[in-house]
């Protein structure tokens, strides 16, 4: 069985979003999507992003493991659990989520279909993406510009000055 590297992102601002994203990284190690051992970020407490800001804030997080899956199959598992915790077609792109999970990172694969782009096609633009990432791996580099994420985040100083983190472990 090869196995490859993963990093996932995680957010919710519906409901109860820690338990939420709680119910979802169990999900994935319960459904064989992400393999232990895993890395998990702190839970950070972030603005709306994107289109509707006038929303509940959101809590985001991020994981990384190893899969078995391949990029559409463990898109598929993802989307899955999105299904089963409640996620339902929640409107507006970029508005409120009961769970929202990514692909951010699959190996060093780089992706773009209509479907699944690999690195996630707006990374480097999102201080609640790549904060909780760089806490759990920060020598990752971007295979588009080879730099590494934590360059990126820094250079959205102004934006992840807004986030919180909130909890030290989920």
């Amino acid at each position: 069985m090869n196995l490859e590297s993963v990093y996932l992102g995680l957010g919710a601002n519906i409901g109860d979003p820690v338990a939420q994203l709680r119910r979802a990284l169990a999900e994935m190690l319960r459904r064989n999507l992400l393999l232990e051992p895993v890395r998990k970020s702190s839970l950070y407490r972030t603005p709306p992003w994107g289109g509707d800001t006038d929303q509940p804030w959101f809590i985001n997080a991020a994981v990384g493991g190893k899969t078995s899956l391949l990029p559409r199959q463990l898109l598929a598992g993802l989307k899955a659990i999105e299904r089963d915790l409640g996620r339902q077609d929640e409107g507006a792109q970029w508005g409120p989520r009961s769970i929202d999970l990514d692909i951010l990172l699959y190996g060093t694969k780089v992706l773009k279909s209509p479907d699944l782009t690999i690195p996630h096609p707006r990374l480097v633009e999102r201080a609640f993406a790549l904060l909780p990432l760089v806490e759990i791996a920060p020598d990752l580099t971007d295979p588009h510009t080879g730099l590494c994420y934590a360059h990126h985040l820094a250079a959205l100083a102004d934006d992840a000055q807004a986030i919180a983190r909130i909890v030290d472990v989920f």
